[in-house]
């Protein structure tokens, strides 16, 4: 039996790019902003147009200091702005719209939205679907597995395991190793200083895991890159944070969702959805288009 496709959207992407790229004179009849609205249903209305998904899930962040990450490591993310209220506001109205859209959408206080995909890769991938995730961050691509695919959908550009292998040296299952040596600026994650990406995957091209290689460090001075004898120093020097930082840069697959969650589309709420459109001052045409690709 030929399992359906299940796409999981990091809706967050979206919604910010919207709020940057779509000009904020873009208001409703209360005068509010709905740029970011406006953005985010149109990246909606190209996605389904092109992919008719039947199982899809909008999974998006709630917080930037309620992870469990902020526990471990209180300058988790402490770099980024939190966002403005006028964009929270729309966060809100884009969650609405998937809602009476019939189309499953969640936020997690405790979790990122990496980590709602990565539970609902594992459950759907256990129950024979193939993974598409759309994306442009570089954390999610640790959750490819054999039959998935990374779809960074503004770029046009479709990954799988060979893509990935080719464009980070290393192995999906070994971006959240990578990302603990090399650090992450995006997330606050300082990794050991001074080791790059491209020194972290030769690292792991040797020692497959960060624990393998934090068991090998008198092996690194050895090896054939430069600078080895100070790599080796920075390794045996920065163990236990960088064991802290896999914490960080591994995506939790296991929140506790009900087991007979379902991401199959269901029947829009036409009455939610005309209100919607109102209090977005949706012009006909973008009504009738909107319509039109749920009816397909």
């Amino acid at each position: 039996m030929t399992h359906d496709k299940v796409y999981l959207i990091d809706s967050s992407i979206y919604v910010f790019r919207a709020w940057f790229t779509v000009p904020d004179h873009v208001v409703n009849p209360e005068n509010e902003p709905v740029n970011a609205v406006y953005g985010f249903a149109d990246f909606v209305y190209q996605f389904l147009r092109q992919t008719q998904a039947r199982h899809v899930a909008f999974a998006f962040d709630e917080s930037l200091s309620t992870s469990f990450r902020n526990r471990l490591y209180p300058e988790y993310k402490a770099n980024r702005e939190p966002a403005p209220k006028e964009l929270k506001r729309q966060f809100v109205y884009c969650r609405e719209f998937l809602q009476a859209s019939g189309l499953f959408e969640t936020a997690q206080p405790q979790y990122e939205a990496d980590d709602i995909i990565g539970t609902l890769a594992r459950r759907m991938r256990e129950r024979g679907h193939p993974i598409t995730i759309l994306t442009s961050d570089k954390d999610l691509a640790q959750l490819i597995f054999e039959n998935d695919i990374l779809w960074n959908f503004a770029k046009g550009l479709r990954n799988s395991i060979p893509q990935i292998k080719k464009q980070f040296g290393v192995y999906p299952s070994q971006i959240a190793d990578q990302l603990a040596i090399a650090g992450d600026k995006t997330d606050n994650i300082e990794g050991a200083p001074g080791i790059g990406m491209a020194t972290a995957a030769k690292l792991l091209n040797q020692f497959t895991s960060l624990e393998e290689l934090l068991s090998n460090c008198a092996k690194i001075s050895s090896m054939n890159i430069r600078g080895a004898k100070r790599i080796q120093g920075l390794i045996e020097n920065h163990q236990e944070q960088l064991l802290l930082y896999k914490k960080l840069t591994t995506i939790y697959c296991d929140i506790d969702f009900s087991e007979d969650i379902s991401l199959e589309r269901t029947p829009p709420d036409f009455p939610a959805l005309d209100k919607l459109f109102d209090k977005f001052g949706f012009s006909k045409y973008r009504r009738e288009r909107w319509l039109s690709v749920l009816e397909a």
